[in-house]
């Protein structure tokens, strides 16, 4: 598969899979100046770019990097970014500081991943009946320990 990746900044860098087993490809910082996010602060970063997903068997899912999560405490806003199969517009990324101190984004950081993945676009129809299962209703903690 093919995604058209226009540049909606002359400074912006296309997505990057770091090695050939990469699921996703890197996101970067497109900024004119560093951004500081401090603790419990939330920032939006433009990438500079729009994708074009050339079906609607597709989206793109825009998922955290590891590294700035698990280091610095960066961390996507909405937990899951979603990018639908006909939205045109500039991919921003949602960054938010859940440690106490700040940190700064850099132009041109990887400040997350894209991964495209299939998608079911299926059909909802109103039901007064469920099909049976052991689970039933149980929720939160029902097979273990909450």
């Amino acid at each position: 598969m093919k995604i058209k990746v226009k540049k909606l900044n002359e400074k912006a860098v296309l997505p990057q899979r770091a090695t050939e087993g990469s699921a996703g490809a890197d996101l970067f910082a497109c900024t004119d100046q560093p951004v500081e996010i401090n603790p419990g602060e939330i920032k939006v970063i433009k990438t500079g770019i729009a994708i074009e997903i050339p079906d609607n068997k597709h989206a793109a899912f825009v998922y955290a990097r590891s590294g700035l999560g698990i280091k610095h405490g960066i961390c996507l806003s909405n937990g899951v970014g979603v990018i639908d199969s006909d939205y045109r517009g500039e991919i921003c990324v949602g960054l938010c500081n859940i440690s106490k101190n700040p940190y700064t984004v850099e132009p041109g950081e990887r400040i997350a991943q894209m991964v495209i993945m299939p998608v079911e676009c299926p059909v909802y129809e109103e039901s007064q009946e469920m099909n049976y299962t052991e689970r039933g209703t149980g929720g939160f903690g029902s097979t273990g320990k909450f």
